[in-house]
């Protein structure tokens, strides 16, 4: 599997050094149509998607992904906007 940015502006590494409450993982798999799987996970914070995200155990598992799948992970959270949504 190979790592593809989202937002190639703001590739994930230097996404999880930021740190934030809640992150939602917004990941587009786009593997070969016969390897197509369905993935959804929530961190409560950015640190825990950062320990997530660089643990060994999880860096290993990378490389169970069929070769085909191309993953473009981003982080979103919440912001305020006056008026509008109070975080």
């Amino acid at each position: 599997m190979s790592l593809l940015p989202l937002d190639p502006a703001f590739p994930i590494e230097p996404q999880t050094a930021i740190d934030v409450g809640a992150v939602v993982l917004v990941n587009l798999f786009t593997p070969d149509k016969a390897d197509e799987d369905a993935f959804l996970k929530v961190w409560q914070s950015n640190a825990d998607f950062r320990t997530a995200f660089t643990h060994p155990e999880f860096r290993t598992k990378l490389s169970a992904y069929p070769s085909s799948a191309v993953a473009s992970p981003h982080l979103f959270h919440t912001v305020a906007v006056p008026g509008i949504c109070i975080v």
